[in-house]
């Protein structure tokens, strides 16, 4: 069973007229086969038989009376008459040496048994010569008999109607089906689509239920769904935002107090855990608020990277660009642009040379950022991708963040439909690899 899964259809589309098309082509094949096996074999037989017996009986004919005696013409005109079989006798000649085969074999094999059961004489037949009639010629003392008659007399002409209408009948049952199928099949698409683009983070305002009420169901829970997702990111957007704003205001007046006060070692200090707390915070609200109010754009995703690197270089530090000229894609510039501002800050903070790339992955883009810092133990990669997971074992102590950088980067990828890799970079350190889908 295993092994006839694997070339079943894969697609609903496919299934369904499967489905629906084979046990009919089933029941056609099995109607077909038993019309040919029980009627049209055996009223083709007893044409054949008949006709036979009528060639075996000019046949005696002749032998007893001769073929030129007015006895015989009499009986040819006869025949001719009656039976629509018309006798040509043909002195001094022989039968054919080659012989053509009908399409349908069972018709020359059912007129050969006809003939061979009634004769004793050599016999030689064409049903492919003459599209009305059959030639039937037989080897007699003194020449050949040849017979001509009209093919519907010898077989059931009416069995290739019946074909055509069980092929025709199959042919427009599958194609009323595809219609059907095709309408039904459609709603489903365009519900996978509309989930495909909202886990990617865009807009999926146009999507509307439709189809069968199952479908229709379906298509409601994941707008109430999605309506759920929405209000759980504005919320958690809105308290981060209000914490934020909450001790922006104490941590503005600490700053001032030790503005005003005498400068010393330990207001330093002070002032750089300062500093420090405010940029958690601004690390806190990055992460929690991702990219919920930012619509996505068809942007040039190079010329984005070129100009986070030149952030990077203003910051302090070497960072190297290879640039892979136009690669457009489908994205959120601002949630995209922190994310690579984090991968590469972390890169500059845990190694002296840091080399960034756009490149084109069949469809997809792929942006690396490597470093020739310390690196991280491979089977450490799914940890340092978790939120608030700083590895101090394994990397340099991080004297600013939360462990962000990487979680950030990797929300941002999935939001997009994408996702980030770590691996081994060449240089010695990490190596980053954001996959994006054009």
């Amino acid at each position: 069973m295993s092994v006839l899964k694997r070339f079943l259809p894969k697609g609903l589309f496919w299934r369904t007229l499967l489905i629906i098309v084979l046990p009919v082509g089933l029941m056609q094949v099995a109607v077909a086969w038993s019309f040919f096996e029980e009627h049209w074999e055996t009223v083709t037989s007893r044409l054949s038989e008949g006709v036979a017996g009528e060639i075996a009986m000019a046949t005696r004919l002749y032998e007893e009376e001769g073929g030129e005696t007015p006895a015989f013409q009499r009986h040819i005109e006869t025949a001719l008459g009656t039976t629509r079989l018309s006798i040509d006798f043909r002195p001094g000649d022989t039968l054919p040496t080659s012989r053509r085969s009908s399409f349908f074999r069972t018709l020359d094999i059912t007129l050969r048994e006809a003939l061979s059961q009634q004769l004793d004489n050599t016999v030689w037949f064409d049903t492919t010569r003459y599209p009305s009639y059959v030639d039937v010629r037989v080897q007699v003392e003194g020449g050949v008999l040849r017979f001509i008659t009209p093919r519907d007399r010898v077989f059931a002409t009416t069995g290739h109607i019946f074909l055509l209408w069980i092929i025709g009948a199959t042919t427009l049952l599958t194609a009323v089906s595809v219609v059907f199928i095709r309408n039904q099949v459609k709603p489903i698409r365009r519900l996978a689509d509309a989930a495909e683009q909202f886990g990617r983070g865009q807009d999926v305002a146009h999507f509307r239920p439709a189809g069968a009420t199952e479908v229709r169901q379906a298509a409601h829970a994941f707008l109430e769904m999605r309506a759920r997702i929405k209000r759980h990111l504005e919320q958690r957007t809105a308290l981060l935002a209000g914490v934020s704003h909450d001790l922006r205001t104490p941590l503005t007046r600490l700053k001032l107090q030790l503005a005003l006060m005498p400068q010393t070692g330990e207001t330093a200090d002070a002032r750089r855990d300062l500093d420090e707390m405010e940029a958690m915070l601004d690390e806190y609200l990055d992460f929690a608020r991702g990219e919920a109010n930012e619509d996505t754009q068809r942007v040039d995703l190079v010329a984005l990277t070129r100009d986070a690197v030149e952030d990077a270089r203003r910051h302090g530090g070497e960072v190297r660009f290879d640039d892979a000229g136009e690669l457009d894609a489908e994205i959120r510039p601002g949630a995209v642009r922190r994310a690579l501002a984090n991968l590469i800050g972390n890169a500059q903070s845990f190694g002296d040379q840091v080399e960034v790339a756009v490149t084109r992955a069949g469809s997809r883009v792929e942006i690396r950022v490597e470093d020739d810092g310390p690196g991280i133990p491979e089977d450490q990669y799914d940890e340092a991708l978790k939120p608030f997971n700083r590895l101090d074992e394994s990397r340099n102590q991080n004297r600013k963040g939360v462990g962000l950088g990487l979680a950030l980067a990797r929300d941002v990828a999935r939001n997009h439909g994408g996702d980030i890799k770590l691996g081994r970079s060449e240089l010695g350190g990490l190596r980053a690899v954001i996959s994006l889908p054009q």
